[in-house]
């Protein structure tokens, strides 16, 4: 048997389910002490920056107004326009000198956002995936396969170094080629992989047309999801496809990657870890009561290179509690209802992608791959929903009741019933990255 890691400091052991104890059961007051003094802290570094003192200064704040936890509020917003504004690096608050790594995004609609990192922000960075991944079960004896991208995208070398950190052996497979991905957890004992969940559901597919189970012949037992939005149902499908428990993960870029929020094995909600990170979520722009759906917007708070004060994510989601069976008193979010940048308005009326999904996903006749796309017809917008068949469902009056039961479920989630074809499996593109699900060929009238 490997020997468990020497990093697992803090109480960590084979038997525990705390990486790191001593953080992880902090009660509510001690967690909110915690953030309170490194808020201060975060705000002062972030007066080595002249972005921020010309904020702070049209804000008419310093720091020694942050008093207590609620005094985050006074603090302005920062956005991904900042981010592009002040690039590359016009938002450290530390020597380029001091800094080891960057990331950053496509850039494909303008300059692109640049992370920078210093050593100790990657060594927490690996703590926070670290801490997830030891939270569902797995251990240093385990084999982590992970089928992210690398370079640029953080997906990669985030779960790298996080896998490394608990003292795994890991397969840095990267994305795409499903046959090697296949062999790969077949040949080296993958018990856990890390993938974005359209990218599961084709490993499925791959593994079904090679005659591979992954329950007879796979040693896998762990998924951590993530990257795109996913409803619930597509979830529990991947799960019973699989047959291994699916955690859901967040992470971006500009808190660092994957490792801001993840699932206990409770799955009832996210742990954001807040001695890292201060969440709030405000519908538009003031805080809403735990339950209620906004923006989520986050403050890091151990963070050197590149601290963000209030960043909005334009992620949407909400609070579905503070407390945990798993034992851990670090806020529960709920999965990402989608981005208020990704909203579908259509004939007056706001539509999310995940909402779609969500009906999709309970007829068992259909597979995971679907596109929507919004046309112009006749001087009216039209949404066409396309949805591939799983294979056997070829009874043509049964495919008839069939669009007509998802049109009329889809009319009563979004309010307006679109064109629904059901087309052959394989008909759609697919994708080894992030899945297109929307395409908008709709006409603007000036």
């Amino acid at each position: 048997m490997r020997q468990p890691h020497p990093s697992l400091t803090g109480g960590a052991g084979g038997g525990s389910p705390f990486f790191n104890p001593e953080v992880e059961t902090l009660s509510r007051s001690e967690i909110e002490a915690l953030q309170l003094e490194r808020l201060q802290k975060t705000v002062r570094h972030c007066m080595n920056n002249e972005f921020y003192r010309k904020k702070f200064d049209e804000a008419g704040i310093t720091p020694d107004d942050i008093k207590t936890l609620a005094d985050v509020r006074k603090l302005p917003f920062t956005t991904k326009q900042d981010l592009r504004e002040t690039y590359p690096f016009g938002m450290a608050c530390v020597p380029i000198r001091d800094c080891v790594r960057l990331h950053s995004s496509s850039g494909t609609t303008g300059n692109p956002t640049v992370i920078l990192h210093t050593k100790k922000d990657l060594d927490e960075w690996a703590n926070q995936v670290a801490r997830n991944l030891w939270m569902v079960g797995l251990r240093p004896d385990d084999v982590f396969q992970n089928s992210s991208g690398y370079g640029m995208f953080t997906g990669g070398l985030g779960f790298q170094y996080g896998a490394e950190k608990l003292g795994m052996l890991t397969v840095p497979a990267a994305a795409g080629n499903s046959l090697r991905q296949i062999k790969f957890i077949k040949d080296f004992g993958t018990t856990a992989i890390h993938a974005i969940p359209s990218y599961v559901t084709r490993l499925y597919e791959v593994m079904q047309q090679e005659g591979v189970d992954p329950r007879r012949d796979t040693k896998l037992k762990v998924l951590a999801i993530g990257a795109e939005p996913h409803s619930e149902e597509q979830r529990k499908r991947i799960e019973e496809m699989m047959g291994v428990k699916a955690y859901n993960s967040f992470g971006m870029s500009e808190m660092c990657g994957p490792g801001v929020g993840f699932e206990c094995p409770e799955q009832n909600g996210m742990h954001f870890w807040e001695d890292y990170y201060i969440v709030e979520i405000v519908n538009p722009l003031e805080p809403v009561p735990d339950g209620e759906i906004g923006e989520l917007v986050l403050t890091t708070l151990c963070r050197e290179a590149m601290p963000l004060l209030r960043y909005r994510t334009r992620d949407l989601t909400r609070v579905l509690g503070r407390t945990c069976p798993c034992g851990r008193n670090h806020v529960r979010i709920d999965r990402m209802r989608g981005r208020s940048d990704d909203m579908i308005v259509l004939r007056g009326v706001n539509i999310f992608p995940i909402q779609i999904e969500k009906i999709l996903m309970k007829f068992p006749e259909v597979g995971t791959n679907y596109l929507i796309t919004l046309v112009t017809e006749d001087n009216n917008d039209q949404m066409i929903v396309e949805v591939e068949l799983n294979e056997g469902t070829d009874d043509f009056a049964k495919l008839q009741t069939l669009e007509k039961e998802i049109r009329h479920q889809l009319g009563d989630e979004i309010l307006l019933k679109p064109i629904v074809k059901l087309v052959a499996k394989g008909s759609l593109p697919v994708s080894e990255g992030k899945a297109v699900r929307v395409v908008d060929k709709r006409k603007v009238y000036q």
